[in-house]
């Protein structure tokens, strides 16, 4: 019955456990997330009985230990130890640090993903984000956009056809004051609209409308609806002062700029750009009992090199401008129906 997800497999063939983790099995709608368990209840309604699904671990927990014929194959002791490990987002987090109350990673990649981490499980009351099980023991929420990074890449590349980046961003002028907005939904959304027939949208292009405005508005949309999502966290009580930032689109310090001004908080940027293999190793390590917790590991070895800090000027033109943007969505929401 069990949808084994890779590591899960990997785990099962190098210590015969079945096993799968919180972070993992939080998806999987049969999950109780709060209680972290198997829900009794779901299982019911789908006919499934608690022995056809793997035992969950924390995911710094020890599974098992490699069996003796994978150790000899392998050239490794017997005491070599498996960890549980997490699903690719909750790694990520661990390996950015976003891990204790109140901590967030925006990770700016050909999708995007802003991840909040909470000591307390929370649900809005739209179901706008997942509320799923953290890797470090406790929960998170996540809102995760279809298209980030890529929204550049399709403007960049299909629209103005060129792949210098630095080039067209270099044309951009003052913050804040832009009057064309777009809309990131090239491939319909998921958080927080959950709207499959969601599209891209300019609008606000007059004569005087430049290239570089529309270049700026590719990046600024991705910005407001990364803060749709932020903006749903904040209504459950998270507080948030700053964020992680990884992907591709961290690489553009202007992208950054923009981001740290529309959220109005810091955006630090970490020593090592792997972070969901980072997280893994990390989790791996806490299982062996380097270190008590995975908070204590991420404060101990993961190192923050660079902080964007918003300026109050420019967060209060984003403010203004994030209010108009908001209004866009639902104003077209009808004509996405029609347009199939």
């Amino acid at each position: 019955m069990y949808k084994r997800q890779p590591k899960d497999y990997i785990a099962y063939k190098l210590s015969g456990v079945f096993c799968t983790d919180v972070s993992d099995a939080s998806g999987m709608l049969i999950f109780d997330v709060k209680n972290r368990c198997w829900s009794k209840e779901m299982c019911d309604i789908c006919g499934v009985k608690p022995e056809q699904l793997a035992t969950v671990y924390e995911s710094y927990e020890k599974v098992g230990c490699v069996l003796p014929e994978i150790a000899d194959e392998l050239g490794i002791p017997q005491t070599c130890i498996i960890a549980a490990g997490a699903g690719d987002n909750a790694a990520a987090a661990v390996g950015t640090g976003t891990v204790g109350d109140g901590k967030c990673n925006i990770s700016l990649g050909t999708s995007g993903t802003i991840f909040i981490s909470s000591d307390k499980f929370g649900v809005d009351k739209n179901n706008a984000l997942h509320s799923f099980d953290h890797a470090d023991g406790h929960y998170h929420l996540m809102g995760c956009m279809l298209s980030a990074a890529s929204c550049n890449k399709w403007w960049m590349d299909e629209i103005i056809g060129t792949k210098d980046y630095a080039a067209e961003q270099k044309e951009i002028g003052e913050l804040g004051l832009n009057h064309v907005y777009f809309l990131p939904y090239l491939m319909g959304e998921r958080s927080p609209h959950n709207n499959p027939n969601a599209r891209g949208t300019f609008i606000g292009m007059t004569m005087d409308t430049t290239r570089a405005d529309m270049t700026q508005a590719v990046l600024e949309g991705v910005a407001f609806a990364l803060r749709d999502s932020f903006e749903v966290a904040k209504s459950l009580g998270i507080k948030i002062e700053r964020t992680k930032i990884c992907g591709g689109g961290a690489k553009s310090p202007l992208w950054k700029k923009i981001i740290a001004n529309v959220l109005g908080i810091k955006v630090d940027v970490i020593e090592s750009e792997q972070g969901p293999s980072m997280g893994g190793a990390m989790l791996a390590a806490v299982a062996n009992g380097e270190y008590a917790s995975v908070e204590e590991m991420a404060d101990k070895i993961v190192k923050v090199v660079d902080t964007v800090e918003p300026d109050p000027e420019l967060t209060a033109r984003y403010n203004a401008r994030y209010d108009q943007f908001r209004q866009i969505y639902p104003a077209c929401k009808e004509l996405f129906d029609i347009i199939q």
